[in-house]
């Protein structure tokens, strides 16, 4: 059994012209500045108008420091695609890169990935595409139902939180507006057999009638997404200017108030926030000249939406405090906050059309993968059929909308996000290895684009002994907990969960009994009183709680288990600082494989824990059906 059987360059482009002569062509129609519009209609959505304000209200003026890290990162990996869609201008992507450099198995791993990333990425954007239409019609005096238009997951974790917080004092009225909504969407909902119905529609709207544009055809789809992208990146500009009116420079100080921690805890949200760039790289078979094209147009996306991004942070945070802007739709509230609602009326209208372009440009790029894994036999025929008028994957457009409307209506907005997130990570780290793999491979092919070569054979091991050493004299104390596996103490939310009705009810008694003046200041609230204590009084205050040890602390296993990821960042460090000293590696691909890395070690355990199910589902579909259906299978038992 070969599981890592390659394919060359000359043969990919060989069975794609035979695939387009079974099923039927896709017509060609981006330039330039279709791609770059494309990669700015992907990236410039949910995460300017949402993600970004719990970004800022965690890391403060500094997260602009991510968004330029991330950047860097994104860029690394930029040229990694743009290098093999260079070399290989069919469509795929990622997958299709990793046929030539890696083999089958790894091809279709990242397939799968793909899939995931894409589907999960859709899912993410309609569920906030739905958050501000809602919003839109609440402000226009139209409201639904809070169970149409939330997510089963959010309105059950809301309502089992808004039980123990009014357990422990908290009454109905002060509750947090979101907690207070997902308790009414699940008490209100209708029931079937015992099962709540509590379903996002309006997400489901959005991704038929995106579905609907996408089997349509590219040429009206890329009319469709030029027209969003001027809609929105014109809003952003007066956004950005207006605003700058309004800057209050004290609220830039400190920079970084929760310090670079803080500022990491925005990973997740910022690289969500530049998500989309690398679906271009779909659409190769679809470009005028794709060779050179394709690097042009992702290099252009990723520098114009950083420039925004970079901006928008900074007026955010310089027209309110960081700490106020943890709300869903940060660019809305600012203006809100000024009296100046005919401005969010236009941040919400035009953050429905800015959503709605990634949508499209996703719905784009899921299908064409399907599609070409399907030609090399990985995937049933019928997903590379293409509609005989639109030109378009006409069954695996159709499939998608499936595949990403029906978890749309019940899944949570923030678990969708870190999922999305850790599969476009995966995806960059795998591209930029294998332009590794190609560079230690002679008479590798190549394409007319190259990633610029800096030897690496010093300069990585010296980063990485560097960044020890800083590490060591500016974080001492944090580093050497994470080695010693030092017990951590829960935060408020987690600790509110944990407790029972009775243990909230002993608790709150306490607080009156011996911080009655300081406890009825905070409303009697515990949750408040506790959230209102600095870090030194807040650990006092937890050590002495009468309940059991567990539930305030995490030890042993429960907190090594959340360091896997990071122990396997850093096993990745070392191995491949020893690679690039051994075989003179390129820095800009080692850069950019290691910068994701990092990133997705920052999205916990849950979520590679999630992925890891995925990837051994996508398994389980190899080995059954894939690996003997392979047309490479099929040519190797003649």
């Amino acid at each position: 059994m070969n599981l890592f059987r390659k394919k060359s360059v000359s043969k990919i482009l060989e069975q794609s012209a035979a695939g387009e002569n079974e099923h039927g062509s896709l017509s060609r129609h981006l330039g330039v500045k279709d791609l770059t519009a494309l990669g700015i209609a992907a990236i410039v959505g949910a995460g300017i108008f949402s993600t970004i304000g719990n970004a800022s209200a965690a890391g403060g003026p500094g997260v602009v420091l991510l968004f330029i890290f991330t950047a860097v990162a994104c860029g690394f990996a930029a040229f990694a695609y743009a290098e093999f869609a260079s070399m290989v201008p069919v469509s795929g992507s990622a997958y299709t890169y990793s046929y030539v450099a890696f083999g089958e198995l790894i091809a279709w791993i990242i397939g799968w990935a793909l899939i995931m990333e894409y589907g999960i990425g859709n899912i993410t954007v309609a569920i906030s595409w739905s958050d501000y239409f809602t919003g839109l019609l609440s402000s226009a005096g139209i409201h639904l139902p809070e169970w149409m238009t939330m997510d089963f997951l959010s309105a059950s974790k809301g309502h089992r939180v808004a039980e123990s917080l009014m357990a422990s004092g908290k009454s109905f009225e002060n509750l947090d507006a979101p907690v207070k909504e997902a308790f009414l969407a699940w008490q209100n909902s209708p029931t079937l057999f015992g099962l709540h119905i509590v379903a996002d529609l309006p997400a489901l709207l959005i991704i038929v009638l995106i579905t609907a544009l996408v089997y349509r055809g590219m040429k009206e789809s890329r009319n469709a997404g030029n027209a969003m992208v001027i809609v929105k990146v014109l809003v952003v500009l007066f956004v950005i200017t207006i605003g700058a009116f309004y800057i209050n420079t004290d609220n830039w100080h400190p920079f970084l108030p929760n310090g670079i921690g803080g500022v990491l805890k925005g990973v997740s949200a910022v690289f969500f926030a530049y998500i989309g760039f690398d679906a271009i790289s779909t659409t190769a078979e679809e470009c005028k000249n794709p060779q050179r094209d394709l690097p042009r147009g992702m290099m252009w996306a990723i520098i114009i939406c950083t420039i925004l991004y970079v901006a928008i942070a900074l007026v955010l945070t310089g027209m309110v405090n960081y700490s106020e802007l943890a709300v869903g739709d940060p660019l809305a509230f600012v203006f809100q906050r000024l009296d100046m609602k005919w401005i969010s009326a236009v941040i919400g209208v035009s953050a429905i059309v800015a959503m709605a372009s990634v949508l499209l440009v996703f719905q784009l790029g899921q299908p064409r993968i399907w599609m070409s894994m399907s030609r090399d036999g990985l995937l049933p025929k019928k997903f590379a059929t293409i509609h005989p008028k639109y030109k378009t994957p006409s069954f695996a457009t159709i499939v998608t909308g499936f595949v990403v409307a029906i978890p749309a209506l019940f899944m949570n907005l923030t678990w969708v996000t870190d999922l999305c997130s850790i599969g476009t990570l995966f995806a960059f780290v795998l591209v930029c290895a294998g332009v590794l793999r190609l560079d230690m491979i002679k008479d590798s092919p190549r394409g007319k684009f190259k990633t610029p070569y800096v030897n690496a054979k010093f300069i990585f091991p010296i980063l990485i002994i560097s960044a020890i050493i800083l590490s060591l004299q500016f974080n001492k104390e944090n580093t050497l907990n994470f080695f010693r596996n030092e017990p951590v103490a829960v935060g408020v939310d987690d600790l509110m969960t944990r407790l029972t009705t009775s243990e909230a009810s002993m608790i709150r008694q306490q607080m009156l009994e011996t911080n009655s003046e300081k406890f009825i200041a905070s409303g009697s609230e515990l949750d408040t009183y506790l959230n209102s204590l600095d870090e030194t009084t807040y650990l006092a205050t937890l050590g002495n709680l009468p309940i059991a040890e567990e539930k305030k602390f995490d030890k042993g296993w429960d907190v090594f288990k959340h360091k896997i990821p990071t122990w396997i960042f850093l096993i990745s460090c070392l191995y491949l600082a020893f690679l690039a000293f051994k075989h003179n590696m390129s820095l800009i691909p080692v850069l950019g494989l290691i910068s994701c890395l990092y990133m997705m070690s920052e999205l916990g355990l849950r979520n590679w824990i999630g992925f890891t199910i995925w990837l051994a589902v996508g398994l389980v579909i190899y080995f059954g059906f894939s690996y003997k259906n392979s047309k490479l299978n099929l040519v190797s038992s003649k």
